[in-house]
């Protein structure tokens, strides 16, 4: 069953009988009558009158009647522009980058429209190849796009499409099967594809920025032989890599051996000279203290010599002299008879000394 509209002011009447709902009249003065018709003559008017030129477009006056009659070379830039009904008219052309997709997945309803989505390219050694292709370009100079090719969006329709596939045929067609999958030589075809259509296009003012290879595909079969191929290289490269790869880790032991080798010899080397150069050192120590006790010895045997030459001399008789008198000194008391042959006379040195058989007597 149908939901049926609800009348809100029965329903308000239902609720309160007493509630009324005001009616509002709106009276406008003939003041305001005429500045609202004023104000929709000036906004016909301006529609009528003047044309606007959005910043990414160009603005192209044909003029009807005058003496300037036909496309002006001038083009507009962005702003508010005027036009006369029936004199002039003013058509608008992109001036941003567009895209022309050569795909099986457009993205707009105009790529789907076309019947030609794909660009259909037979290789330099027979095969097929469906390339998605994106066409990047702009309008250089509206005037001889207007002029050469035509208003509205004849220049992507008689400019750039027709010419979009003859070049890529022309340029990638003299690939091979397996240049496709050659990144640079792929991208240096579809250089060349741009200057093809620059060579072209650029007289009727549109410049190719950039023809781009997004994705191409073979048949089935070709597609599935190729990409056998391909496994099989690559697994040629992989065991030609790991043989590689086997003899510079074998060539890398090698000369990690060679350096451990020679680590080891110069490890034994400097043990030898630290060895070498110890024996040195203490043979050195050894002769030089040999050295010194030799002269130690030999100053003693000196001093001895010396000693035994000066008790020679005429010293030695006063040092006995003098040694006897320490003696005396440790004596309290002695007695010893004083008369006679043997009498001693301690005060008589010169006695005393020849009683010790010290001097003989006579001698000084």
């Amino acid at each position: 069953m149908a939901d049926e509209p609800i009348d809100f002011r029965e329903t308000l009447k239902n609720a309160n009988p007493n509630f009324r709902i005001p009616k509002i009249e709106l009276k406008l003065s003939r003041g305001v009558k005429i500045l609202i018709v004023v104000i929709a003559l000036l906004a016909m008017s301006y529609n009528m009158l003047f044309v606007y030129v959005r910043p990414n477009e160009y603005g192209i006056k044909v003029v009807r009647i005058g003496i300037h009659r036909g496309v002006q070379s001038h083009f507009y830039s962005a702003g508010v522009h005027l036009v006369i009904p029936g004199l002039h008219e003013m058509h608008r052309m992109p001036r941003d980058i567009q895209v022309l997709e050569l795909t099986n997945f457009p993205s707009t309803a105009a790529d789907a429209a076309r019947k030609d989505k794909v660009a259909h390219i037979q290789t330099s050694d027979g095969f097929f190849v469906d390339v998605d292709a994106s066409i990047l370009y702009r309008i250089e100079n509206p005037y001889l796009v207007f002029t050469k090719i035509g208003p509205g969006k004849l220049f992507e329709e008689n400019g750039i499409i027709p010419k979009a596939e003859p070049a890529l045929k022309e340029t990638l067609g003299k690939l091979t099967t397996e240049d496709f999958y050659n990144s640079p030589r792929r991208v240096k075809k579809a250089e060349e594809a741009r200057d093809r259509l620059n060579q072209e296009l650029n007289s009727k003012g549109i410049r190719v920025e950039q023809v781009l290879v997004r994705y191409f595909r073979y048949s089935p079969e070709i597609q599935k032989n190729i990409e056998e191929k391909k496994l099989k290289d690559q697994l040629v490269f992989t065991n030609q890599a790991a043989a590689r790869a086997a003899k510079e880790e074998a060539e890398l032991k090698k000369i990690v051996q060679e350096g451990e080798v020679i680590v080891e010899v110069e490890m034994e080397q400097g043990h030898a000279y630290v060895t070498r150069k110890t024996a040195e050192k203490d043979l050195y120590m050894r002769a030089k203290k040999a050295e010194a006790n030799l002269l130690v010895k030999l100053a003693e045997a000196e001093k001895v010599r010396l000693k035994n030459d000066a008790l020679k001399g005429l010293g030695s008789e006063r040092m006995v002299g003098l040694k006897m008198a320490d003696v005396y000194k440790g004596l309290d008391l002695i007695v010893l008879p004083s008369d006679g042959v043997a009498g001693v006379n301690p005060l008589n040195l010169d006695k005393t000394l020849k009683l010790f058989d010290v001097r003989k007597g006579g001698d000084q």
